[in-house]
């Protein structure tokens, strides 16, 4: 089977079809996006608006460039637009609860995708199961290093959703190692690969017997890439990532590091649209909706390269 009708059919299960019916009463979506200077992000605004267009659904997108309090005023604007539903991607932990609340108030629903709000969750929360993939990842590259070693772990931006269910995903893998030690760990505000560098380069100077680095993005991951190259370390060090980013899988196909988890951004995007429409005709959706990331190696890589979802 094609690697794309598998992504697709994963997501499928996720939320049953629409009627007809139920796409045409929706006539206006807003997408209030993260940061769409990182790909993930945008290959999930890609799906959302291509999905749309096919269904005839207008959707107004805005940019908070990671900044909690232009995200916030960003959605009061939305609000006045007569959307239909807000699909919600917060910029950060902080400031997540306002805009769900602000929706509510006035009876709009609310998807939120990839990060949820801890106290004003939306109406149905959709993201990848992190801690499942990241366990995933973590384990396959501690298998790698034979089931021993120290690890650095690079976080992404604290507290969000993404970050505390990676971090608990790999735990996981490293406590059912006893020969593997988490020695150094460090969080970054932009999940980027610049962070990556510079994070991986400090942490391995105090740190050099390290031989292996879990970043929780691919941005991050690449980053320590280039750490380990710098820093001279004489060992092989084994690098696992996260997201599946169309910048990063043909670095991955190439053997630049070990491992990510491909999530299915495009599929989240339409399910999101899926679900919005559902919730504006007052169906009751799942609070989770959880879709598989996929393990991906330089052995695979070159598959989600060609096919990326």
């Amino acid at each position: 089977m094609k690697l794309k009708a598998t992504l697709l059919a994963a997501t499928a299960l996720a939320v049953t079809a629409l009627s007809g019916a139920q796409a045409e009463e929706v006539k206006r979506l807003g997408l209030a996006v993260t940061n769409l200077q990182a790909d993930y992000f945008n290959q999930i605004k890609i799906g959302v608006e291509e999905y749309a267009k096919e269904l005839g659904i207008e959707v107004i997108t805005v940019d908070a460039k990671n900044d909690g309090a232009t995200q916030v005023s960003q959605v009061q604007d939305l609000l006045t637009q007569d959307i239909d539903a807000l699909i919600y991607l917060p910029a950060g932990a902080a400031a997540a609860t306002v805009p769900a609340r602000l929706a509510k108030a006035q009876g709009i629903p609310v998807v939120n995708v990839d990060r949820n709000a801890e106290g004003e969750p939306g109406d149905t929360f959709i993201a990848t199961d992190n801690a499942a993939s990241a366990y995933e990842v973590c384990n396959h590259i501690i298998g790698l290093a034979g089931g021993e070693g120290k690890m650095i772990m690079i976080h992404g931006q604290k507290g969000t959703t993404p970050e505390v269910e990676r971090t608990k995903g790999c735990m996981k893998a490293i406590d059912e190692n006893p020969g593997v030690e988490l020695v150094a760990q460090q969080w970054s505000n932009q999940w980027s690969q610049a962070e990556g560098l510079d994070i991986s380069q400090n942490l391995l100077q105090a740190n050099p017997d390290v031989n292996l680095i879990f970043g929780q993005a691919d941005g991050l991951a690449m980053g320590a890439m280039q750490g380990v190259k710098v820093s001279g370390v004489e060992q092989r060090v084994y690098i696992g990532g996260f997201d599946g980013d169309t910048t990063a899988l043909p670095v991955l196909a190439e053997g630049g590091y070990d491992a990510t988890a491909t999530q299915q951004v495009r599929g989240i995007g339409r399910l999101a649209v899926d679900s919005a429409i559902k919730l504006a005709a007052g169906e009751e959706l799942p609070a989770e909706q959880l879709l598989p990331g996929f393990l991906t190696t330089p052995e695979n890589a070159q598959q989600y390269v060609e096919e990326h979802p």
